[in-house]
């Protein structure tokens, strides 16, 4: 097998160029039958990975001004099957559904141009990213790896995907610090083949970053688990404010110390127990709340251990779990509707688990690997001006009429007013030109 990291972009970048000329030549040396392509502009969904379905597909870049220019390919739809398969085994979320746009997405066209000039005698198999964590993106890999090897097909893995986009003021997204030190640190990783490092990647940091391949390169990396490869680096450019990044990576034989992802779960596992000896009473109960509901479908009752104000208070609380660090569920209560704080804690941990409508319900499996937080909110206050809101200290509430959005303070990722305002718009479903009215509100945070 054969894998190779490539970036999606276009543009006059000719060290980018003649290094995909040569790695299109490495791929057609090695003759695949299947080329396994990651693309992340393929369709994306928050909780599963999307695997093209059918026979073939095709596209041009039209979008690019070169209608002319066009990509057809034949699915894999075999290998489709087993990984299909593998994956339902696993219980990975990973399928045929869903599928958005049948023609072939920009991702995937740019690679194929360049290989297609140099090996056309293979069946394709294009796969898209996901919002779960990297853990389960390494997984996709190395189901990846294990159908390649069911089958005894020929296999070469294409993880397409640009990198920062935020490397110059007059790049698409502008200049963040972020950008060129996540372009610094990829490569150090990528060029190396030490693909533990991608897990050190914060969702927050990549976010600032305006990245939109990592994920795509760690299922790649879990593509070469337990294997020894040779990493070569072939090139980097950012002339455009983007990040552009080529390296190919041949499997030289076995290695079971690369065991990149049992490595990082190993480590998160501890630093999840100690975390989890450390929550307080307010955590501790809407863990309990949503363990307990999930196995057996019962609300508990209130503990008799709590402390006192949490039976006497009454207020909004939201609770809010993740999983690697990615959120997996949130819900709370702007105000009171519940008895105490603790009656609200526990509602709303079983809603947050299991009625999030963006993640499917929380399953059993996944306990030991959530982290929860919950914020009990202050009173309501109406203000005339955002001068008088700090995203630190201050949640949002906007109104429009019937519609009102939230967003809690210090939050992963936001950092001025106008951002707070904005996605509090969003939730709400309110324009950003209408009028609305504004309140603030503090909360105490537990973890």
């Amino acid at each position: 097998m054969l894998c190779a990291w490539l970036k999606s972009g276009r543009g006059r970048k000719q060290k980018t160029i003649d290094s995909y000329h040569e790695i299109a030549r490495s791929i057609a040396m090695q003759k695949p039958e299947t080329i396994i392509l990651i693309s992340p502009h393929q369709t994306m969904y928050a909780d599963y990975f999307h695997i093209s379905p059918g026979k073939e597909a095709s596209g041009d870049f039209g979008q690019f001004r070169a209608p002319h220019v066009g990509v057809s390919v034949s699915y894999d739809s075999q290998f489709v099957d087993n990984l299909c398969h593998l994956a339902e085994e696993r219980n990975l979320p990973a399928g045929v559904l869903g599928q958005r746009e049948r023609a072939l997405d920009h991702g995937t066209m740019v690679p194929l141009y360049f290989v297609n000039q140099y090996w056309q005698d293979y069946q394709l198999v294009r796969i898209g990213l996901s919002g779960c964590g990297l853990a389960t993106h390494y997984e996709l890999g190395q189901i990846i790896q294990e159908a390649a090897k069911l089958l005894d097909r020929k296999t070469v893995v294409i993880a397409s995907g640009d990198l920062s986009h935020r490397l110059k003021d007059d790049g698409p997204y502008g200049y963040r610090e972020e950008g060129p030190q996540y372009d610094r640190r990829i490569m150090e990783v990528m060029e190396t083949g030490e693909f533990e490092g991608l897990f050190e990647f914060t969702e927050d940091f990549c976010e600032k970053a305006g990245e939109c391949g990592h994920r795509s390169f760690t299922i790649m990396a879990g593509a070469l688990d337990r294997m020894e490869v040779e990493a070569e680096r072939l090139s980097y450019e950012g002339p455009f404010g983007v990040g552009y990044g080529i390296c190919c990576y041949r499997i030289c034989g076995k290695d079971g110390t690369r065991n990149f992802r049992e490595r990082y779960e190993q480590r998160q596992r501890s630093l999840l127990a100690a975390r989890r000896e450390q929550e307080d009473a307010y955590v501790r109960l809407a863990r309990k709340s949503m363990e307990e509901y999930i196995r057996t479908g019962k609300i508990i009752s209130i503990p008799g251990d709590l402390p006192e104000e949490m039976y006497r208070s009454k207020a909004g609380v939201f609770v809010s779990i993740k999983k690697e660090g990615s959120l997996r569920g949130c819900i709370g209560t702007l105000s009171a509707s519940c008895s105490s704080v603790a009656e609200e804690i526990i509602y709303n941990a079983v809603s947050a688990s299991t009625n999030d409508p963006r993640f499917s319900p929380i399953e059993p499996a996944e306990f030991d690997r959530l982290t929860i937080s919950v914020d009990v909110l202050g009173d309501m206050e109406k203000i005339e001006s955002p001068d008088m809101l700090d995203v630190k200290k201050y949640g949002v509430v906007v109104t429009k009429g019937c519609k009102r959005g939230l967003l809690l303070p210090n939050l992963d990722g936001i950092e001025s007013v106008e951002e707070q305002i904005a996605i509090a718009r969003q939730k709400a479903g309110i324009h950003d030109w209408e009028r609305v009215s504004l309140e603030r509100f503090e909360v105490i945070r537990h973890y």
